[in-house]
């Protein structure tokens, strides 16, 4: 378990997913919150910049894109990240142009100890246990 894990915001508008990854996040230590719609992630992190240590992103949602709503949170908090997750290839150019080092994607569908990877990878963290 990481020692101090840092909020994670999961953004995504299926609820049975959010429901499942804040489950597999929680269990990995991590406190979470999360959002339906990415105008309700975008005023939570307007909210509270420094809040969230973490976004995952959903690459496919209606509202803001998903590089506008990275992007903004990016500028917002320069120490966030974001891991971008979906089923359809996403071109991540823009944003790892924009945050070098911020930003990964994960491919769906994925386990959780594939998401326990994405996570370590972009934040450098020591190994967890399921």
């Amino acid at each position: 378990m990481l020692s101090a894990p840092g909020r994670v915001l999961v953004v995504d508008d299926e609820p049975p997913l959010l429901r499942m990854l804040s489950l597999y996040l929680g269990r990995l230590g991590y406190p979470v919150t999360t959002a339906e719609t990415t105008d309700a992630a975008w005023k939570l992190v307007e909210a509270n910049p420094a809040a969230f240590t973490v976004a995952l992103l959903d690459g496919s949602m209606p509202g803001m894109s998903m590089d506008d709503l990275a992007l903004r949170m990016l500028q917002a908090n320069p120490a966030m990240r974001v891991l971008a997750a979906s089923g359809y290839p996403v071109d991540m150019t823009v944003l790892s142009a924009a945050a070098p080092g911020r930003v990964a994607f994960l491919q769906k569908p994925f386990t959780p100890e594939m998401l326990a990877a994405a996570l370590r990878g972009l934040l450098g963290a020591q190994e967890e246990k399921l």
